[in-house]
């Protein structure tokens, strides 16, 4: 069994608004051959709370306009660390970055087919290792005195 077209269409929607809103490391499986809860799981994450809120509620957004989802329930919204949206066909992941490598739900779905995703969403991909890079160079020049030695 695959995902249904209306699976697809749905993960390739969260897909776009989640990387129009600055999505880290999108990414989509077919997991129903493995589950039978639902057929596709979305991934993204985001470096701070504020944005995994923005992300999430962009995608709840344009699904509701675009497709006429609503998700059938939301879980996380109070810490905004790791926000579920279940919307049966899919479920929406949006991590905070450090949950994101903590959970790591990849090795748990690893072996299920990856889906398809619009060029901006495959386009997210190593951004959050890229971002983690960026924020240890600030921290570090922050450290260093100007004469090159450390405070």
């Amino acid at each position: 069994m695959t995902a249904t077209d209306r699976s697809i269409e749905l993960v390739s929607a969260a897909a776009q608004a989640a990387a129009d809103k600055l999505a880290h490391d999108i990414v989509a499986y077919d997991v129903s051959d493995v589950l039978s809860i639902t057929d596709a799981f979305l991934l993204a994450s985001a470096p701070n709370d504020r944005q995994v809120k923005s992300i999430v509620d962009e995608i709840e957004e344009r699904l509701s306009k675009e497709l006429d989802a609503k998700p059938v329930r939301r879980e996380g919204d109070r810490e905004a660390r790791w926000v579920l949206l279940d919307y049966v066909d899919i479920v929406v992941h949006v991590q905070h970055s450090e949950e994101r490598v903590f959970y790591a739900l990849e090795r748990l779905w690893k072996d299920c087919p990856e889906l398809e995703l619009p060029e901006d969403a495959v386009a997210t991909r190593g951004k959050a290792a890229e971002h983690a890079r960026q924020k240890e160079a600030e921290e570090a020049a922050e450290t260093a005195e100007p004469g090159g030695g450390w405070r």
